[in-house]
């Protein structure tokens, strides 16, 4: 990001945006494994329709999902792959956290006092 513009800056946080909110996560976990309609998705996921069409609406103006109409249906799927490796490396970083917090706390509990 060095030299980066401040508008490019705010891409880049928009992009982050996008996946901050749990919602959004959850449905580009449902389109890793296949491409799915907005009813699906609300299915899967335990909201509305209205619901999950707003965060996909987001996800595409982000660049991350790309919609197809087919008939009356819209169906959506990943437009940029480049986000599940973005997401398993801060998965792996918090996974890592949590096993150094995990392991500090075995310190104090094997201890006898």
């Amino acid at each position: 990001m060095e030299g980066l513009p401040d508008e490019a800056l705010a891409q880049v946080a928009a992009f982050f945006q996008a996946l901050s909110e749990p919602t959004r996560l959850q449905i580009l976990n449902l389109l890793r494994q296949q491409e799915r309609s907005v009813g699906e998705l609300a299915q899967l996921c335990g909201y509305s329709s209205a619901n999950i069409s707003r965060h996909l609406t987001l996800l595409t103006q982000r660049g991350l999902v790309a919609r197809e109409s087919r008939g009356n249906s819209a169906i959506y799927s990943i437009a940029d792959e480049s986000v599940y490796a973005l997401c398993d490396l801060v998965c792996g970083s918090i996974a890592r956290q949590l096993e150094r917090t995990v392991q500090g706390h075995a310190a104090f509990v094997s201890r006898p006092l």
